[in-house]
């Protein structure tokens, strides 16, 4: 061991997955579960039920436990307890993707029954995007173990905002238009209002796109501004890409679900940012002790690893990880049924009544 701490790669690079074939066949099982998704759930235009909604969050559920157990026997226990604490982590972190979801539909006035339509597309280029953002992370760690620093002291100041701001953050969300809707509405003709399903239409000799499209480019790109700390904090976990996209892509395919299903919920998680802020405080003090660990900075202990820093077991980034998630749930939902105290609706459908954005 003592001979890899010089190493720039992270200690367990090495044991990474990079058979092509099991990319190949992963990524395949990702759009044979989107084009399902869409011919199945999504084709007939509806708003679902709430028993639908947890039937299909319970599948996706389902899934990516069949799939880490599925880990757990073919690359070993420590790489599906990575899986598990990566997913668990991710999909926490996008029930905070929902606050912000929930507005951009009120300012957009999305019709209920077209809302699966829009997440889905919206969650599908959010999976692109982040696909290409975990690519970038993971080369900037093999080539610079330093990167673990970034990360790391980016995640404590994460960290310690989110647990300022405290349970008001989710109230008081804005949607603020990204740069890329910015462009696509200077760029892009639209139409003056919805037309059904439709994100292009023809009318008067001209193609239009409709505020369908602008929509779903706004929540795949806003996304995105999520996927800042979120990324970052999964391969504080695992150095492993293969793991940090499939636990990404797993907490991603099943959000469109968990948006119906918490819809309602949502307010009641008064206390959910200082469950979050503990976790990522966590991920960022493990990401400085991993860099601590392969440390190569010559302004730091002249360049050497420092030997005391310790390693934390992904089992305890598990457990710590859970039981803050839960217990901050639990508390948010026995404070609320006690008190009443919810976060306030007006934050989350104060754009309810104002005219939709068609560009």
């Amino acid at each position: 061991m003592a001979g890899r701490r010089g190493r720039a790669a992270p200690r367990h690079y090495d044991d990474r997955v990079e058979s092509t074939t099991v990319w190949l066949v992963t990524i395949l099982g990702v759009l044979a579960v989107v084009v399902f998704d869409f011919l199945v759930v999504v084709r007939r235009p509806h708003e679902p039920p709430f028993k639908e909604s947890v039937r299909w969050t319970l599948f996706y559920v389902g899934l990516a436990v069949v799939f880490g157990l599925g880990m757990l026997a073919w690359a070993g226990p420590q790489k599906g307890i990575e899986f598990f604490a990566g997913y668990v982590t991710e999909w926490s972190l996008s029930v905070d993707n929902l606050f912000v979801f929930l507005v951009i539909l009120a300012r957009f006035q999305v019709p209920p029954k077209y809302r699966q339509r829009v997440l889905l597309f919206g969650v599908v280029l959010a999976l692109v995007l982040r696909g290409l953002f975990i690519a970038a992370g993971a080369a900037a760690l093999h080539a610079f173990s330093w990167v673990f620093y970034l990360f790391g002291f980016f995640l404590l100041w994460t960290a310690v905002s989110v647990a300022r701001e405290g349970g008001a953050e989710e109230g008081e969300v804005e949607y603020k238009e990204t740069a890329i809707v910015a462009l696509a509405r200077r760029f892009l003709p639209a139409t003056d209002g919805y037309r059904g399903a439709a994100v292009v239409v023809k009318e008067h000799g001209k193609r239009l796109v409709t505020p369908l499209l602008m929509v779903m480019i706004a929540i795949g790109t806003t996304d995105v501004l999520f996927a800042l700390d979120s990324i970052p904090a999964i391969f504080g976990l695992t150095d492993d890409p293969y793991i940090v996209f499939t636990a990404n892509a797993f907490a991603l395919m099943g959000l469109r679900q968990l948006f119906f299903v918490v819809e309602g919920l949502l307010r009641r998680l008064v206390y959910l940012s200082y469950g979050l802020s503990i976790v990522l405080g966590f991920i960022g003090v493990k990401l400085v002790l991993s860099a601590l660990h392969e440390n190569s900075l010559p302004f730091i202990n002249d360049g050497r690893p420092v030997a005391w820093a310790p390693e934390i077991p992904t089992w305890m980034s598990l457990a710590v990880i859970v039981v803050a998630i839960g217990g901050a749930a639990l508390v948010s939902v026995i404070v609320s049924a006690r008190t009443g105290e919810t976060l306030p609706r007006e934050h989350h459908h104060r754009h309810e009544d104002a005219p939709a954005d068609e560009g």
